[in-house]
């Protein structure tokens, strides 16, 4: 495991120099400007000597080169620069928002999991019959809607229609502190429609697995040793089915990114994810950056605990 980790943290580096530097050669590619997206109506009243010197106070009239070196030796000592669209350090928005993402996308991980395993198992236990049918019906239909159309259904059916839950935020328009019990009510729904939105391939996944393994020959001796069936299709079986599924999980981080971006702008939630979609309509380009290479390490990280899990349940990995 040792080994995995240093190996993966040596891959890691050139692959985020990689990244940074590509965003940065789109982002000087890119045909919007920066400055008349900050100054917005006044860019038509302002003097072009004034934009001119905006643009010299960001940077934004050196070589891209010699920007990305300066970008890259702030980022060494911390620093994340200033965002242009809510006007305070990168590094002091992204403290802020990013416990409120990890509340909602560790929540929706929980949830997706135990539900994509349920229903999984009891598609493939049940295999033919009509509770299969309606578990493999649902997760294709759930896997052709758009996450933000699945959110305002949600928003328009619990929170119009019923008043159950409410449409979003962290909490009530009127409250001056923040309650855990008001918090918790705001968060079901992201969390719900997320992990909704990110189940279905785990729950064919699952089912496809344990159909499989339910035909190998070391569940046929479970069953000729008397075993009672669900017992033979939860410790057995499913177990066996779920070393692969480890690994599959790690590569849909990217996809669980993209759901909690919309996911978040639907609901207005105040995480990192919501920000990005601020940051790159104002093309605030050092927010948009810091954002893009807080993802980065997200998909690098779910990987590689993705594979420290398959190694600590299958130790035959590592031999």
């Amino acid at each position: 495991m040792v080994r995995l980790v240093l190996w993966r943290l040596a891959f890691a580096v050139p692959l985020l120099v990689a990244v940074t530097a590509g965003m940065f050669a789109l982002a000087s590619a890119s045909p919007f400007d920066p400055v008349r997206q900050y100054l917005g109506d006044r860019a038509m009243t302002t003097a072009p000597e004034v934009v001119e010197r905006i643009r010299a106070n960001w940077a934004l009239d050196r070589p891209v080169m010699e920007q990305y070196a300066t970008w890259l030796g702030n980022l060494v000592r911390g620093d994340l620069g200033e965002s242009r669209s809510f006007h305070r350090p990168v590094l002091e928005i992204v403290a802020e928002r990013l416990p409120w993402t990890l509340l909602a996308t560790g929540s929706a991980i929980v949830l997706m999991l135990a539900a994509s395993l349920v229903l999984g198992t009891l598609a493939a236990w049940k295999k033919g019959s009509w509770l299969d049918r309606v578990i493999t019906g649902g997760a294709f239909a759930n896997e052709s809607a758009p996450v933000f159309w699945l959110a305002l259904l949600a928003v328009y059916v619990f929170a119009v229609r019923l008043g159950w839950l409410p449409a979003g935020g962290l909490s009530d328009a009127a409250a001056t502190t923040l309650d855990p019990l008001d918090v918790a009510r705001h968060l079901v729904l992201p969390v719900v429609v997320l992990a909704i939105s990110q189940s279905s391939w785990l729950v064919l996944y699952v089912r496809e697995s344990v159909i499989a393994t339910l035909r190998e020959d070391f569940v046929t001796g479970a069953r000729a040793r008397g075993l009672a069936e669900r017992t033979v299709v939860t410790r057995h079986a499913l177990r066996a089915a779920l070393l692969p599924f480890l690994t599959l999980l790690g590569a849909r981080i990217p996809e669980l990114v993209t759901g909690a971006i919309l996911v978040e702008t639907v609901f207005s939630w105040p995480g990192v994810a919501s920000a990005s979609v601020q940051a790159a309509l104002s093309v605030d380009f050092p927010l948009l950056a810091a954002l893009t290479l807080l993802g980065t390490i997200a998909v690098l990280l779910g990987n590689l605990l993705a594979d420290l899990a398959y190694h600590k349940a299958d130790p035959r990995v590592a031999a």
